[in-house]
């Protein structure tokens, strides 16, 4: 007699990552059916220094990991900007995140900003506005949240729910990010 296999349960924590406000959302998928666990904002405006703010992220996101264990995470990709500057603190912001979930062992997959709002509402160019509500429809949460970071986060977690874990960048340490990523490196 053959069993029929039980859904497999996993945690997914999405991170939106930002250098004055980083938003985290995170999920329970089991089999088809999702469950919002948690979400909000790391609030990082008040910080005097950059390196202090990173050093926050750090903390705050291996405190995620290590109280939700998640299987997995999925974040933000990086957009380009015409600010130079703000491109490479939120690019220190996105490595600092990606280092305390890899400090775990947790795989990480990346998204670009127009394949989550695709995937949460069915349009790439929708507002953060439009992907909250939907969020509200699809995992039952009653108040938009103040800071559409917390569900920009959310998004990238059911993002990465929708796209069964099969992203263009999944990485599981830094040597495999260093391999799948040369471009991003810089010589000395």
């Amino acid at each position: 007699m053959v069993r029929p296999s039980l859904p497999r349960e996993r945690i997914i924590l999405g991170l939106d990552p930002g250098t004055n406000i980083m938003g985290y959302g995170i999920i329970l998928a089991k089999g088809q059916s999702l469950k919002l666990l948690q979400f909000g904002v790391i609030q990082l405006s008040k910080l005097d220094s950059h390196e202090l703010r990173l050093k926050k992220i750090f903390d705050r996101v291996l405190g995620l990991v290590d109280e939700f264990s998640p299987d997995e995470v999925a974040l933000e990709a990086p957009f380009y900007g015409k600010n130079v500057q703000s491109m490479l603190k939120l690019g220190r912001a996105q490595g600092v995140a990606m280092s305390a979930a890899l400090h775990r062992g947790i795989p990480i997959v990346e998204y670009a900003p127009k394949k989550v709002k695709q995937s949460v509402t069915g349009n790439g160019n929708a507002s953060k506005e439009q992907v909250a509500r939907m969020l509200m429809q699809i995992l039952g949460f009653k108040e938009l949240p103040k800071l559409l970071d917390a569900s920009d986060a959310l998004g990238v977690a059911v993002c990465h729910f929708y796209s069964k874990g099969k992203a263009s960048t999944k990485t599981t340490s830094w040597e495999s990010f260093v391999k799948e990523n040369p471009g991003k490196l810089l010589s000395k």
